[in-house]
């Protein structure tokens, strides 16, 4: 919950924001140049970060911890300046090759990002590590609060002032409502220059030594991670970077396309938020819990109710995505109603990858990460052949079908492999029909309101099938909600009144 709880409402906060654009933007092709920029971002992360954070928590329980955070601090920060500097020399090649040629500052602005939120890494995992909670959270919505400040700034303040006040002096440096594209890049930008601002104690107590032999042991093991983590991005962003690229097109409604898709993401990405503050507090539980005799166990509870409320988000996604699509008719926006069918098919497809994420444990515990490099490997060349195979085909669909098949796949491999080499008992059978349960759902609503088109009818019939599988799950599973903290006040044993 301490970790959980700041990652959720920082990426809610981002992700409300980020919804802003179809407000803002009456045509989709207006943000693709954004999405474009956010679609690269993820894979510098992984390079400039390459598994030191993951490295951090498993060599802490063996190493000294300050020698360790002294010796990988050194290794990040003269890495990031290096890295960040080929990216200013390389500004216009990369600019030109993702098609921002018109607009070189992105590159820019996307650099400074990277370098603040680089350099911050090792010092959020230390207070994760040293269970700092508080200043952990504080730090992550300072910077997504800044973010979302400077956007309604210059987004919404601004341009309502210069309105009423036209010879103001801010309209010498305000560019304009018209390239707000760049006011949440910039925005992101200081938000990322706070959060290294706040962490200045982490950074104050940084010595600069440098253990090479320690060194060289974490980047023995941390290497494959950089594999297992561009895999995962490659699965994760792929479609977005070369959506406009692979889709027969002219260049504007490719562009269109691609400003729909990206919106069309951001509707399952619910499910992406809960998996990544999921990860946030599970990655040093599961290692704190390894030397358990009976880790095993707790694995698998973890897995059950992890996979219990990605089924609710599932649920709450797709039983009610007619609201949304409302919403949009309601303000005129038609264009950003396309594609809105793919959303149920990325939000299950989330759900694997979050159940991958469970079971990658093995691996890690195992100190057997190429295993992990090996299963993410596989899915992104499944990402990446389907994708140049459907987009141009089926669209968003052919989108949503290359991440739908991905994760499926490296879930079902991590999980035969994994009870190889670290049986688990997790609730196989259960689980699987949960999933099922939910998909049919989800199939019974859309066929009952094709019968009966009314808003009224569609909400109470998504109502009533959410009501269902809530108090499903509380029979089935009533004597391990009982057990939990405020759920199980409102439970009683069968048969008692």
């Amino acid at each position: 919950m301490w970790y959980g709880v700041p990652t959720i409402a920082s990426r809610f906060l981002g992700y409300l924001m980020n919804l802003t654009l179809p407000l803002i933007f009456a045509q989709p092709s207006k943000t693709a140049d954004l999405t474009q920029v956010y679609a690269i971002i993820p894979f510098l992360n992984v390079l400039f970060t390459y598994g030191l954070e993951t490295a951090f928590f498993r060599f802490s329980q063996e190493s000294d911890s300050k020698k360790l955070y002294n010796t990988l601090s050194v290794s990040l920060i003269g890495s990031t300046i290096l890295f960040t500097a080929l990216l200013f020399l390389f500004k216009g090649t990369i600019a030109e090759w993702a098609s921002l040629e018109k607009h070189p500052e992105y590159i820019t602005w996307m650099a400074g990002i990277i370098f603040f939120d680089t350099i911050s890494t090792l010092a959020f995992a230390r207070l994760r590590q040293e269970n700092r909670p508080r200043r952990y959270a504080f730090a992550r919505l300072a910077s997504v609060l800044v973010n979302i400040l400077i956007v309604v700034l210059f987004m919404g303040i601004i341009p309502k002032y210069l309105q009423s006040h036209p010879d103001s002096f801010i309209k010498n440096f305000y560019s304009g409502k018209d390239s707000g594209i760049i006011y949440y890049l910039i925005g992101n930008f200081f938000g990322s220059v706070v959060t290294f601002i706040l962490l200045r104690k982490e950074f104050s107590q940084i010595q600069f030594s440098f253990d090479r032999a320690l060194w060289v042991k974490v980047m023995r093991y941390s290497y494959p991670l950089v594999i297992v983590g561009m895999g995962g991005i490659v699965n994760d962003m792929l479609s977005r970077l070369i959506y406009q690229h692979v889709v027969d097109l002219p260049e504007e409604q490719a562009k269109h396309e691609l400003g729909v898709f990206a919106n069309i993401i951001r509707l399952s990405i619910l499910i992406t938020i809960a998996i990544q503050a999921f990860r946030m507090a599970a990655e040093p539980f599961f290692f704190n819990r390894s030397r358990e005799e009976n880790a095993p166990r707790t694995y698998a509870r973890v897995m059950k109710f992890f996979v219990l409320v990605c089924c609710f988000l599932f649920l709450g996604i797709s039983l009610y995505l007619d609201v949304v699509k409302w919403f949009f008719l309601a303000i005129h926006r038609n264009e950003w109603t396309e594609g809105l069918y793919v959303v149920p098919l990325f939000a299950m497809a989330n759900i694997f990858l979050g159940i991958y994420y469970n079971l990658s444990i093995w691996y890690k515990l195992t100190n057997k990460n190429m295993m992990g490099a090996l299963i993410t490997f596989g899915g992104a060349a499944i990402t990446i052949i389907l994708n140049v195979l459907l987009i141009p085909r089926f669209h968003y669909l052919g989108a949503a079908l290359a991440t739908f098949c991905c994760y499926l796949f490296m879930m079902v491999i991590s999980y035969t492999q994994g009870q190889k080499h670290y049986p688990v008992p997790y609730a196989r059978k259960k689980l699987i029909a949960y999933l099922v349960l939910c998909v049919l759902l989800v199939l019974v609503h859309r066929g009952l309101v094709s019968i009966y088109a009314n808003h009224w009818f569609n909400l109470a019939i998504a109502t009533g099938l959410f009501g269902f599988f809530t108090w499903f799950v509380g029979q089935i599973e009533r004597k391990e909600l009982m057990q939990l903290p405020v759920i199980g006040k409102f439970l009683r044993p069968k048969g008692t009144t």
